[in-house]
Protein backbone atom coordinates (compact mmCIF):
# COMPACT_ATOMS: atom_id res chain seq x y z
CA UNK A 1 0.00 0.00 0.00
CA UNK A 2 1.45 3.28 -0.85
CA UNK A 3 0.65 6.06 1.77
CA UNK A 4 3.33 8.77 1.69
CA UNK A 5 4.86 9.97 -1.73
CA UNK A 6 8.19 11.27 -1.17
CA UNK A 7 9.00 14.34 -4.17
CA UNK A 8 12.92 14.65 -4.71
CA UNK A 9 14.84 16.94 -7.00
CA UNK A 10 16.05 15.27 -10.00
CA UNK A 11 19.58 17.00 -9.42
CA UNK A 12 20.14 15.81 -6.30
CA UNK A 13 21.68 12.71 -5.66
CA UNK A 14 22.32 13.57 -1.99
CA UNK A 15 18.87 14.50 -1.59
CA UNK A 16 17.92 11.05 -3.47
CA UNK A 17 19.95 9.11 -1.08
CA UNK A 18 18.35 10.44 1.80
CA UNK A 19 15.48 9.94 0.93
CA UNK A 20 16.03 6.39 0.19
CA UNK A 21 16.69 5.83 4.03
CA UNK A 22 13.35 7.46 4.82
CA UNK A 23 10.34 5.15 5.34
CA UNK A 24 8.51 6.73 2.42
CA UNK A 25 6.19 3.80 0.69
CA UNK A 26 7.28 5.44 -3.11
CA UNK A 27 9.73 8.35 -4.17
CA UNK A 28 8.75 10.85 -6.89
CA UNK A 29 11.92 11.84 -8.75
CA UNK A 30 11.62 14.94 -10.09
CA UNK A 31 12.52 16.63 -13.35
CA UNK A 32 9.85 18.97 -13.47
CA UNK A 33 9.31 22.38 -10.81
CA UNK A 34 12.66 21.43 -9.25
CA UNK A 35 14.70 21.56 -11.66
CA UNK A 36 16.21 24.62 -13.26
CA UNK A 37 15.87 24.88 -16.93
CA UNK A 38 19.86 24.72 -17.14
CA UNK A 39 19.58 21.21 -14.82
CA UNK A 40 17.41 19.47 -17.29
CA UNK A 41 20.25 17.49 -18.83
CA UNK A 42 22.33 16.77 -16.11
CA UNK A 43 19.28 15.90 -13.85
CA UNK A 44 18.03 13.46 -16.87
CA UNK A 45 21.46 11.59 -16.01
CA UNK A 46 21.44 12.07 -12.12
CA UNK A 47 17.88 10.41 -12.94
CA UNK A 48 19.28 7.07 -14.17
CA UNK A 49 21.93 6.79 -11.01
CA UNK A 50 18.81 7.19 -9.05
CA UNK A 51 17.39 4.04 -10.97
CA UNK A 52 19.91 1.49 -11.51
CA UNK A 53 19.27 -1.02 -8.85
CA UNK A 54 15.89 0.37 -8.09
CA UNK A 55 14.17 -3.37 -8.62
CA UNK A 56 16.10 -4.49 -5.84
CA UNK A 57 15.04 -1.73 -3.04
CA UNK A 58 11.76 -1.70 -1.53
CA UNK A 59 10.42 1.31 -2.34
CA UNK A 60 8.37 2.45 -5.67
CA UNK A 61 9.98 4.47 -7.79
CA UNK A 62 8.35 6.84 -10.33
CA UNK A 63 9.50 9.67 -12.18
CA UNK A 64 7.71 12.72 -12.80
CA UNK A 65 8.09 14.38 -16.20
CA UNK A 66 8.23 17.41 -17.92
CA UNK A 67 4.27 18.41 -19.12
CA UNK A 68 3.04 17.16 -22.84
CA UNK A 69 3.06 21.15 -23.73
CA UNK A 70 6.95 21.62 -23.03
CA UNK A 71 8.45 19.63 -25.54
CA UNK A 72 10.43 17.87 -23.16
CA UNK A 73 8.39 14.70 -22.67
CA UNK A 74 10.19 12.35 -25.04
CA UNK A 75 13.75 13.78 -23.85
CA UNK A 76 12.60 12.61 -20.30
CA UNK A 77 11.20 9.49 -21.17
CA UNK A 78 14.36 8.51 -23.51
CA UNK A 79 16.80 9.21 -20.24
CA UNK A 80 14.61 6.90 -17.91
CA UNK A 81 12.88 4.22 -19.92
CA UNK A 82 15.45 1.77 -20.29
CA UNK A 83 15.56 1.95 -16.50
CA UNK A 84 11.77 0.94 -15.89
CA UNK A 85 10.57 3.03 -13.42
CA UNK A 86 7.77 1.39 -11.78
CA UNK A 87 5.73 4.74 -12.88
CA UNK A 88 5.60 8.58 -14.47
CA UNK A 89 4.02 11.45 -12.67
CA UNK A 90 2.44 13.35 -15.71
CA UNK A 91 1.68 16.72 -14.34
CA UNK A 92 -0.31 19.93 -16.03
CA UNK A 93 -2.69 16.85 -16.74
CA UNK A 94 -5.93 18.38 -18.98
CA UNK A 95 -7.82 15.24 -19.01
CA UNK A 96 -8.29 11.52 -19.83
CA UNK A 97 -6.81 12.09 -23.33
CA UNK A 98 -3.59 13.34 -22.06
CA UNK A 99 -3.04 10.23 -20.15
CA UNK A 100 -3.76 8.89 -23.48
CA UNK A 101 -0.94 10.25 -25.42
CA UNK A 102 1.60 9.18 -22.43
CA UNK A 103 0.24 5.68 -22.61
CA UNK A 104 1.07 5.62 -26.46
CA UNK A 105 4.57 6.62 -25.32
CA UNK A 106 5.02 4.30 -23.00
CA UNK A 107 3.95 1.51 -25.31
CA UNK A 108 6.76 2.18 -27.68
CA UNK A 109 9.07 2.82 -25.09
CA UNK A 110 8.46 -0.88 -23.48
CA UNK A 111 8.70 -2.18 -26.95
CA UNK A 112 11.94 -0.38 -27.14
CA UNK A 113 13.37 -1.79 -23.54
CA UNK A 114 11.84 -5.22 -23.54
CA UNK A 115 10.06 -4.38 -21.00
CA UNK A 116 6.35 -5.78 -20.64
CA UNK A 117 3.58 -3.51 -22.47
CA UNK A 118 1.22 -2.00 -20.30
CA UNK A 119 4.23 -2.60 -17.24
CA UNK A 120 4.86 1.24 -16.47
CA UNK A 121 2.12 3.10 -14.63
CA UNK A 122 0.93 6.51 -14.85
CA UNK A 123 -0.34 8.75 -11.91
CA UNK A 124 -1.82 12.35 -13.10
CA UNK A 125 -1.30 15.68 -11.71
CA UNK A 126 -5.35 16.64 -12.38
CA UNK A 127 -6.16 20.32 -11.06
CA UNK A 128 -3.02 22.45 -11.92
CA UNK A 129 -4.43 24.85 -14.58
CA UNK A 130 -7.89 26.27 -14.56
CA UNK A 131 -9.07 24.31 -17.90
CA UNK A 132 -8.25 20.66 -15.97
CA UNK A 133 -10.86 21.02 -13.61
CA UNK A 134 -13.42 20.54 -16.61
CA UNK A 135 -11.74 16.99 -17.38
CA UNK A 136 -11.90 15.53 -14.14
CA UNK A 137 -14.29 13.28 -15.07
CA UNK A 138 -12.99 11.59 -18.13
CA UNK A 139 -10.40 9.62 -16.35
CA UNK A 140 -12.88 6.84 -16.36
CA UNK A 141 -12.38 6.12 -19.83
CA UNK A 142 -7.99 6.79 -19.59
CA UNK A 143 -7.45 3.49 -20.10
CA UNK A 144 -5.78 0.53 -17.78
CA UNK A 145 -2.00 2.32 -17.13
CA UNK A 146 -3.59 5.17 -14.94
CA UNK A 147 -2.53 4.67 -11.39
CA UNK A 148 -3.49 7.11 -9.68
CA UNK A 149 -5.02 10.95 -9.70
CA UNK A 150 -3.18 13.61 -6.93
CA UNK A 151 -4.25 16.69 -7.68
CA UNK A 152 -2.55 20.30 -6.54
CA UNK A 153 -3.34 23.40 -5.94
CA UNK A 154 0.25 25.46 -6.36
CA UNK A 155 -0.19 26.12 -9.88
CA UNK A 156 -3.97 26.04 -9.91
CA UNK A 157 -3.36 29.70 -7.81
CA UNK A 158 -1.34 30.69 -10.67
CA UNK A 159 -3.52 29.70 -13.42
CA UNK A 160 -6.42 31.22 -12.18
CA UNK A 161 -4.72 34.57 -11.58
CA UNK A 162 -5.58 33.93 -7.55
CA UNK A 163 -2.99 35.78 -4.97
CA UNK A 164 -3.17 32.87 -2.10
CA UNK A 165 -4.96 29.51 -2.16
CA UNK A 166 -5.34 29.30 1.85
CA UNK A 167 -7.07 31.24 4.32
CA UNK A 168 -5.31 30.76 8.34
CA UNK A 169 -4.44 27.43 6.82
CA UNK A 170 -7.49 26.34 5.44
CA UNK A 171 -8.19 26.06 1.59
CA UNK A 172 -10.40 28.64 -0.03
CA UNK A 173 -13.06 27.67 -2.11
CA UNK A 174 -11.62 27.32 -5.71
CA UNK A 175 -8.99 24.56 -4.08
CA UNK A 176 -11.87 22.76 -2.17
CA UNK A 177 -13.54 22.21 -5.32
CA UNK A 178 -10.68 21.14 -7.32
CA UNK A 179 -9.91 18.67 -4.53
CA UNK A 180 -13.43 17.53 -4.12
CA UNK A 181 -13.39 16.92 -8.08
CA UNK A 182 -10.52 14.71 -8.01
CA UNK A 183 -11.74 12.38 -5.43
CA UNK A 184 -14.76 12.13 -7.33
CA UNK A 185 -12.88 11.68 -10.81
CA UNK A 186 -10.58 8.67 -9.00
CA UNK A 187 -13.73 7.22 -7.21
CA UNK A 188 -15.11 7.06 -10.75
CA UNK A 189 -12.02 5.76 -12.64
CA UNK A 190 -11.23 3.25 -9.60
CA UNK A 191 -7.62 4.60 -8.84
CA UNK A 192 -5.93 5.75 -6.10
CA UNK A 193 -6.09 9.63 -5.22
CA UNK A 194 -3.62 11.32 -3.64
CA UNK A 195 -3.53 14.10 -1.84
CA UNK A 196 -1.61 17.30 -2.70
CA UNK A 197 1.69 18.31 -0.32
CA UNK A 198 1.83 20.09 2.27
CA UNK A 199 4.93 23.31 1.46
CA UNK A 200 5.33 24.72 5.57
CA UNK A 201 8.06 22.40 6.19
CA UNK A 202 8.24 22.85 9.68
CA UNK A 203 4.17 22.92 10.57
CA UNK A 204 3.79 19.11 11.02
CA UNK A 205 1.03 20.06 12.83
CA UNK A 206 -0.65 21.15 9.78
CA UNK A 207 0.70 17.77 8.21
CA UNK A 208 -1.33 15.52 10.59
CA UNK A 209 -4.27 17.83 10.33
CA UNK A 210 -4.40 17.40 6.23
CA UNK A 211 -3.54 13.77 6.84
CA UNK A 212 -6.07 13.17 8.96
CA UNK A 213 -8.86 14.79 6.79
CA UNK A 214 -7.78 13.36 3.93
CA UNK A 215 -8.05 9.70 4.94
CA UNK A 216 -11.16 10.72 6.23
CA UNK A 217 -12.35 11.75 2.86
CA UNK A 218 -11.61 9.19 0.84
CA UNK A 219 -7.50 9.80 -0.03
CA UNK A 220 -5.40 6.61 -0.55
CA UNK A 221 -2.00 8.57 0.08
CA UNK A 222 -0.57 12.29 0.40
CA UNK A 223 2.36 13.54 -1.34
CA UNK A 224 5.57 15.08 0.81
CA UNK A 225 8.05 17.44 0.31
CA UNK A 226 10.16 16.92 3.08
CA UNK A 227 11.51 13.46 4.87
CA UNK A 228 10.11 14.66 8.57
CA UNK A 229 6.49 14.86 7.00
CA UNK A 230 6.81 10.86 6.38
CA UNK A 231 6.08 9.05 9.19
CA UNK A 232 3.59 11.82 10.01
CA UNK A 233 1.98 10.34 7.00
CA UNK A 234 2.67 6.97 6.94
CA UNK A 235 1.05 6.57 10.85
CA UNK A 236 -2.11 8.63 9.60
CA UNK A 237 -2.96 6.67 6.47
CA UNK A 238 -2.42 2.72 8.55
CA UNK A 239 -5.68 1.58 9.41
CA UNK A 240 -6.02 1.53 13.17
CA UNK A 241 -6.27 -1.90 15.09
CA UNK A 242 -9.62 -1.12 15.32
CA UNK A 243 -10.58 -0.73 11.86
CA UNK A 244 -8.43 -3.73 10.94
CA UNK A 245 -10.86 -5.82 12.90
CA UNK A 246 -13.71 -4.51 11.72
CA UNK A 247 -12.52 -5.03 7.75
CA UNK A 248 -11.84 -8.36 8.32
CA UNK A 249 -14.87 -9.03 10.09
CA UNK A 250 -16.65 -7.38 7.29
CA UNK A 251 -15.00 -9.76 4.90
CA UNK A 252 -15.00 -12.78 7.11
CA UNK A 253 -19.00 -11.96 6.81
CA UNK A 254 -19.17 -11.96 3.01
CA UNK A 255 -16.74 -14.87 2.51
CA UNK A 256 -19.36 -17.34 4.71
CA UNK A 257 -22.17 -16.58 2.32
CA UNK A 258 -21.19 -15.24 -1.30
CA UNK A 259 -23.98 -14.63 -2.92
CA UNK A 260 -25.87 -12.44 -0.38
CA UNK A 261 -26.05 -8.86 -1.37
CA UNK A 262 -26.52 -8.12 2.29
CA UNK A 263 -25.23 -9.91 5.46
CA UNK A 264 -25.53 -9.44 9.56
CA UNK A 265 -22.47 -7.84 11.49
CA UNK A 266 -23.61 -8.10 15.32
CA UNK A 267 -26.26 -5.76 15.27
CA UNK A 268 -25.61 -4.37 12.04
CA UNK A 269 -26.80 -4.75 8.35
CA UNK A 270 -24.36 -4.55 6.00
CA UNK A 271 -23.89 -4.52 2.07
CA UNK A 272 -21.44 -4.38 -0.64
CA UNK A 273 -20.50 -1.19 -0.15
CA UNK A 274 -19.20 -1.51 3.40
CA UNK A 275 -17.37 -4.66 1.88
CA UNK A 276 -15.64 -2.68 -0.41
CA UNK A 277 -14.49 -0.16 2.04
CA UNK A 278 -13.58 -3.22 3.84
CA UNK A 279 -11.04 -4.32 1.36
CA UNK A 280 -9.76 -0.85 -0.10
CA UNK A 281 -8.75 -0.08 4.49
CA UNK A 282 -6.59 -3.23 4.13
CA UNK A 283 -5.12 -2.65 0.49
CA UNK A 284 -6.83 -5.47 -0.91
CA UNK A 285 -7.93 -3.07 -4.01
CA UNK A 286 -6.01 -2.33 -7.24
CA UNK A 287 -6.48 1.25 -6.33
CA UNK A 288 -4.37 1.12 -3.35
CA UNK A 289 -2.32 -1.47 -3.94
CA UNK A 290 1.26 -1.80 -5.86
CA UNK A 291 1.37 -4.66 -8.17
Amino acid sequence: MIRSMLFVPADSLRKFESAMRTEADSLIIDLEDSVAMSRKVQARLDTQEMLRGQHSNAKFLFVRVNALDTGMTLQDLTAVMSFRPYGIVLPKCQSADDVKTLSLYLDAFEVMVGAPIGSTRILAIVTETASSLFGLGTYKDAGPRLWGMMWGAEDLSASIGASTNRNDGRWLDPYLMARSLCLAGAAAAGVAVIDTVETDIGDLDRVRSASVEARRDGFTGKAVIHPKHVDVVNQLFSPTEEERIWAQSVIKAFEADPDAGVVRLGDMMIDKPHLRAARRLLGLTDAIVAQ
